[in-house]
């Protein structure tokens, strides 16, 4: 895991070339299998692979979001947020084994953040990911996860970039 950590980066750029549909039932395969506190699994995952959605939800944020428009495919990050206290880490937790595992086949992916960001100065990112999408008032949205093949490969950041000042050891401290 630690090699696949060290190189891993955000991918923005993706060719046109579709995702296999055994590489999509692998990527379902790990967001259903993602740890849950007191196993309440409180998610729902949309997957999108039409190019009119995609090109619809890239307009979901300001600023952030429309590189997804040329992404092969997206899972929208959904929670029933009446299930559970943690569906935030919950779903982070999803979101991040989906794009470790969708790295360790050869994909890129990027992380939108949807969560208290806005789409236009009068409506939320959520609401217009729900609203386009039929999500139910119950239900929150956290993230989406643009996926496909690569069509850049940025540098991975080298270990002496690493900041060791953030760990510290016993108890909190600022050195």
């Amino acid at each position: 895991m630690l090699p696949l950590l060290r190189i891993r980066r955000s991918i923005r750029k993706f060719t046109k070339q579709k995702i296999e549909h055994s590489i999509m039932d692998i990527l379902c395969e790990a967001l259903l299998r993602s740890q849950s506190s007191r196993n309440i699994k409180p998610w729902h995952f949309i997957l999108i692979d039409d190019k009119t959605q995609l090109k619809h939800l890239a307009a979901a944020k300001k600023h952030g979001s429309a590189f997804l428009k040329d992404a092969a495919a997206a899972f929208v990050i959904v929670a029933d947020n009446s299930k559970s206290d943690v569906w935030i880490e919950d779903c982070s937790i999803a979101a991040m084994q989906l794009q470790l595992t969708a790295d360790s086949l050869g994909l890129g992916s990027c992380w939108i953040q949807i969560r208290n960001r806005m789409a236009t100065e009068t409506i939320t990112s959520e609401d217009y990911v729900k609203d386009h999408l039929e999500i139910p008032e119950n239900h929150s949205v956290l993230a989406i996860i643009a996926l496909g093949h690569p069509a850049e490969t940025p540098a991975p950041h080298p270990q002496d970039s690493l900041d060791y000042s953030k760990i510290s050891r016993g108890r909190f401290f600022i050195g």
